[in-house]
């Protein structure tokens, strides 16, 4: 097999032995695989309203993970995108609550744009932040991110129990809900959106080209790579990661602007549902592939939605989609760079002779 088939067939391993190993353990608990397994997939596409669900949340999944294409192949740990997606969202919600409530003759077709665009706005500055730390105060991008994912968290509850609680007093649940022409049109009465469905396949779509075909990806291919490749190219180290995290930033932003209009229709606690985290375990996974990570987003986001009906059925927790994940994490650490797996073991004795 030439190594570009291996390169591009690779990432399908450790989905494999994660499903392997997973089939292991439900057998030594005395559980019925197939029985498991058909529970888990009717749990995620059984009827068309837990299809629709499973693509609502695989919509915002897919916008962090196209933003952390960008981020990571500038060679950029975007750690943040939790608290960059929690900021759009906040800022989706100031129009929702600010504009489209106080002026309800607005039309949704000015107010929506409008609640996009000021989420990849707000996705971006926050991003921003932790790209200044990085590069002008020589904070770690990871540590930067967790700060401010952990101030946005804060935000968040000091609003909807504050300024923006509800008329019968502050709590934690979220603020009142949107006014209809504010929230994103849905498909029938599930939460998917159409639109933001076509919004994160076209920017997945883009990305993927612009990060293959065009000079701005191969800088930042070579700022990832190699900072003395990126200088001899005459790239600017501190703009191009300045720019991507704002890029990716501006993507996570719009996950939650989409999170926050669709799959709820107010601001609430923990508004990112870990969707910023598992975007992050996905990119691995794919090995920065956009079609990969279109793929293995939508294995995340059926895991994710199937679980329930594997408890009702089999009696096995629902946890067994998270044992998954679990495992595909381990899986990934062992086995997700094909190069190390295959690699020469004179290579590897050199290195370890050079250590």
């Amino acid at each position: 097999m030439s190594e570009r088939v291996t390169k591009n067939v690779w990432p399908v391993v450790p989905i494999l032995l994660a499903l392997l190993t997973t089939t292991l353990l439900v057998l030594l608990v005395g559980a019925d695989a197939g029985v498991t397994y058909q529970a888990l997939f009717d749990g995620a596409f059984g009827t068309s309203d837990r299809t629709f669900s499973t693509l609502a949340f695989w919509v915002p999944l897919m916008l962090c993970a196209t933003g952390l294409l960008i981020t990571f192949t500038a060679g950029l740990w975007n750690i943040g995108v939790e608290g960059q997606m929690i900021m759009g969202a906040i800022a989706s919600s100031w129009v929702a609550l600010k504009v489209a409530a106080v002026y309800p003759d607005i039309p949704g077709w000015a107010i929506i744009p409008l609640e996009l665009l000021l989420a990849a706005g707000a996705g971006a500055l926050w991003a921003a932040l932790a790209a200044v730390l990085k590069v002008r105060g020589g904070v770690h991008e990871i540590f930067g991110g967790v700060a401010l994912n952990n101030l946005a968290i804060i935000t968040t509850n000091y609003l909807i129990s504050g300024p923006w609680q509800p008329p019968e007093g502050g709590s934690f649940r979220g603020t009142v809900p949107f006014p209809e022409h504010a929230l994103l049109p849905l498909l029938g009465n599930t939460r998917f959106s159409p639109l933001s469905a076509v919004l994160a396949l076209a920017l997945l779509l883009l990305i993927g080209l612009a990060l293959r075909g065009t000079f701005w990806g191969l800088k930042l291919k070579a700022l990832g790579n190699n900072l003395r490749s990126a200088f001899l190219l005459g790239i600017s180290s501190e703009r191009e990661a300045i720019m991507a995290m704002m890029l990716g930033g501006a993507l996570a932003g719009l996950a939650g602007s989409v999170r926050v209009l669709s799959w709820f229709d107010s601001l609430r606690q923990s508004i990112s549902g870990g969707i910023g985290f598992l975007a992050i375990l996905i990119v691995l996974l794919a090995g920065l592939r956009p079609v990969w990570t279109l793929l293995i987003a939508l294995i995340f986001s059926a895991l994710l939605n199937g679980g329930t009906i594997v408890q009702l059925r089999t009696q096995l927790h629902s946890s067994l989609s998270g044992i998954i994940q679990g495992l595909l994490v381990l899986f990934v650490l062992l086995f997700g760079d094909y190069r190390r797996v295959f690699r020469p073991k004179q290579t590897l004795a050199e290195e370890l002779q050079h250590e």
